[in-house]
Order: structure tokens, then C-alpha cells, then sequence
């Protein structure tokens, strides 16, 4: 199920509220230029995964995922990925 969670640390150590289940928007800036890539995902879990393990890079580039209002940045992206409420099924390192 995607919903809400609660997440530690994502905010100076607040507990915020996080809805895995809204869209997302992902955007990956070009080391070479000012280009910026962007992919939308139909939830934000779909698109934290993309960005944790088909885009290892996302932490050497920078990067951010837009859900409604908030910005996160990719130590953020990280933190949600590893969060005990994330709702997806995370790639095993023999994948």
C-alpha cells in the first residue's frame, strides 16, 4: 500500500508526514551545459526508486524530486528510500 509515513531525519530531524502515493516529478541536471532531465512518475515511490537504483549517479549530479510543494534534494531522496515506510519492495544487491 502507498501512503502516508511517517519519516525521521528528513528535516533537520523533524518528523514530517510523507504521501508515497503522490505524483512526482524528478529532475537530473547535465554535468555538461545547463540541461536538466525530467521524468513525472505517478507516485513518488515509483520515482524515489527510479532515482536510488537505476540512477545511482543521482548523488554526484544535482538532483530533485517536486511532490506538490515540496523540494527534495538527493540526500532527502536517499532518506525516504531507506525509510522504514517506504511502501515499494527494494532491488536486492544480487539484482
Amino acid at each position: 500500500m502507498i501512503g502516508k509515513h511517517a519519516v525521521p531525519g528528513c528535516r533537520e530531524g523533524e518528523i514530517m508526514t510523507f504521501d508515497y502515493g503522490l505524483p512526482a516529478e524528478l529532475f537530473m541536471a547535465k554535468r555538461k551545459g545547463r540541461r536538466v532531465g525530467y521524468r513525472r512518475f505517478a507516485t513518488a515511490a515509483e520515482a524515489i526508486r527510479f532515482a536510488v537504483e537505476d540512477f545511482p549517479a543521482i548523488r554526484t549530479l544535482d538532483a530533485w524530486m517536486q511532490v506538490g510543494d515540496e523540494r527534495f534534494d538527493s540526500n532527502e531522496i536517499r532518506r525516504l528510500y531507506d525509510s522504514d515506510g517506504y511502501p515499494l519492495q527494494r532491488r536486492t544487491a544480487d539484482a
